[in-house]
């Protein structure tokens, strides 16, 4: 699974439309920067909201989201970039939302083995805001596009988050 900076992701021959970091896309991802970190990434493990969406058809492990999951994004912490129970006196995003954006969430490998403070947290792949808006460096489709994607993935997907166009013409 390919992704460029103009916001076409390729899987299994099919290519999306997808939502980028609103800065573009970095070699040298940094915490709060709005970029999406350029390289290859495993495909972790999906959460999604039972409450709201039905349970992805996947070869990933999956995991139901509650009202008390977050993720840390304090470099400071030494829970950082990692999944926490809330409340949690460290700064995390609120991995339960109002809006729908998080109602599916894939994990990605990026800076998690070892996490490295301030190299960046909480990159997944989610679902895209109705008119694409940039994310804070995650990739985001819309919703049925995901899961047709997740249908093929297993742990042995990888997302190639790589500068320039997959398209020249």
């Amino acid at each position: 699974m390919t992704v460029d900076e103009s916001g076409k992701l390729t899987f299994m021959g099919k290519k999306y439309r997808a939502a980028i970091g609103k800065t573009g896309m970095t070699a040298d991802k940094r915490e709060g920067d709005g970029a999406s970190p350029i390289g290859e990434w495993k495909l972790r493990y999906v959460m999604y909201r039972a409450d709201r969406v039905p349970a992805p058809k996947t070869g990933l492990p999956t995991h139901v989201l509650n009202p008390r999951d977050g993720w840390c994004d304090a470099p400071s912490s030494s829970r950082y970039n990692r999944p926490v129970r809330l409340p949690f006196n460290a700064s995390h995003e609120k991995l339960w939302r109002d809006d729908p954006v998080y109602d599916v969430i894939v994990t990605l490998d990026h800076n998690d083995s070892p996490a490295v403070a301030g190299r960046g947290s909480a990159i997944f792949i989610h679902i895209a805001r109705p008119k694409y808006e940039g994310t804070e460096g995650c990739i985001a489709l819309a919703r049925d596009d995901l899961y047709e994607i997740l249908a093929g993935c297993d742990t042995a997907t990888r997302l190639c988050i790589k500068a320039g166009k997959s398209d020249r013409a």
